[in-house]
């Protein structure tokens, strides 16, 4: 099995790269977790992989940290979630937010992810709860406030019909100084209305 490459970085079409190893292009699917963070195209990069392999296929799913490949993989023992659900998952919301969202149990936000459904929240809140921590320091506690807050604007802008990609992109964009999920939704339109 694969557990990471370590290459060039060729081509990058959302959520598909190509990492070149040893003069062999490796077709990679990613977060846009990940994909937001990656280098410009000719620039050496390091993925954690998760292989599928099918009887049709060899799937390769990368991640930058391995935070986001364990919760890929916990995401793919849950009843009716393959690989394109986790990857929307991923996508949509970091993991901590999605975290906070579990520990919430808060099965409206969940369903407003792509190929999440109502049934499949539901299994996702029983059989992630015990595989997601939530930090407990003072200083998470912070992060955990500004991560819930742009869960909740994430939702919000699910809501007004942006597609997870995009809103996840432009709660990025918002300043770490908007507190509330108010002002992370009136920032996150802002930049929206710039483009």
């Amino acid at each position: 099995m694969i557990a990471s490459l370590n290459g060039v970085l060729t081509e990058k079409s959302p959520p598909r790269i190509v990492l070149e190893v040893a003069g062999i292009g490796y077709d990679v699917e990613v977060p846009m977790s990940t994909f937001y963070g990656l280098p410009a195209t000719g620039a050496p990069l390091r993925l954690l992989i998760h292989q599928v392999v099918r009887e049709d296929a060899l799937l390769l799913y990368g991640f930058a940290s391995d935070g986001e490949r364990s919760v890929f993989r916990h995401l793919l023992k849950v009843s009716g979630v393959g690989p394109r659900i986790a990857l929307a998952i991923l996508s949509g919301i970091s993991i901590e937010a999605f975290a906070q969202l579990v520990h919430a149990e808060d099965v409206t936000a969940l369903t407003r992810i792509p190929g999440v459904g109502r049934k499949t929240a539901e299994r996702l809140l029983i059989e992630m709860r015990d595989k997601l921590a939530l930090p407990q320091s003072p200083a998470a506690s912070a992060d955990n406030d500004w991560d819930a807050a742009q869960a909740e604007a994430l939702t919000a802008l699910l809501a007004l019909g942006y597609k997870p990609p995009e809103a996840s992109r432009l709660i990025k964009l918002v300043d770490a100084q908007a507190q509330t999920t108010e002002e992370i939704i009136r920032g996150a339109l802002q930049y929206a209305g710039r483009n």
